[in-house]
């Protein structure tokens, strides 16, 4: 998900090549993709906590089911994204970036973070940069799946609640896949869920603390504070977006890296 947060193309030749492969989509397909599977995993490993946090159970998954998973995974480096809708795809995306998330880690587990995983020689990259999918012929990294293709294809900043790194300040890992018919729903679900908690907004003492994710990828939310702040006001709850509205300016960023995993 970020080792740094990156610009968009940035001068990068590979993320511009990767976004102009993938840039494509069925404009009129009635192809989808079975994420069956997954939602399943997701049933039987995810927690919800009473803090709203969803957390998921590694150690469980890495006894038995990592075969499952990785089967799904196989099945979605097989299919040609090009012949998928654009919401299809999209779900695609972010089906592919979460379960490949949660099978690294599995794969590792037990660790404290998912930043803890080295997949390659760089001690700062994380599990992110590494080649860890193949889809329609193209080597992929969970960075590209993010920054290249659907940051760029889609410039939607409901991304950022969508895809999980396995962290305790990420947005929700969901309990069912994302579905392209149901996008739209739960995607906003998924903004709102984030936006009222305190791991997307704390309001203490007049002081507006955010998490991280609004700096990183602060382009993404607004061109400025103030449409941040919009931003974050229109998934907000209404006492809470009022609050936001009135505020100034954010004064703090916070964001937890340890790991979503369930005892």
């Amino acid at each position: 998900m970020i080792g740094a947060a990156q610009s968009v193309g940035a001068g990068n030749a590979h993320a511009n090549a990767l976004h102009k492969t993938f840039n494509a989509h069925a404009k009129h397909g009635v192809k989808s993709v079975d994420h069956s599977a997954w939602t399943a995993i997701l049933n039987s490993h995810l927690v919800r906590g009473e803090d709203g946090l969803n957390r998921f159970k590694y150690a469980k998954l890495k006894k038995g089911g990592l075969g499952a998973l990785q089967n799904y995974l196989a099945g979605l480096q097989a299919t040609d994204p090009e012949s998928l809708t654009a919401n299809e795809q999209f779900a695609f995306w972010v089906n592919l970036y979460n379960a490949k998330t949660v099978e690294i880690v599995t794969r590792h587990y037990p660790v404290a973070s998912i930043r803890d995983i080295r997949l390659s020689l760089n001690p700062f990259s994380g599990p992110w940069k590494k080649k860890v999918v193949r889809v329609s012929g193209v080597d992929l990294s969970l960075d590209d799946i993010e920054h290249a293709i659907l940051r760029p294809v889609w410039k939607d900043p409901r991304i950022h609640y969508a895809v999980n790194c396995a962290s305790v300040g990420c947005p929700n890992l969901l309990a069912t896949a994302y579905s392209g018919t149901k996008l739209e729903t739960m995607l906003d679900a998924a903004a709102r869920a984030y936006v009222n908690s305190p791991r997307g907004v704390r309001i203490e003492n007049g002081t507006v603390t955010v998490s991280s994710l609004y700096d990183w990828y602060a382009e993404d939310f607004g061109a400025s504070v103030p449409e941040i702040l919009e931003h974050i006001a229109l998934h907000a709850e209404p006492v809470l977006a009022k609050r936001l509205r009135n505020a100034a300016r954010i004064d703090g960023y916070v964001y937890d890296w340890m790991l979503n995993g369930a005892k």
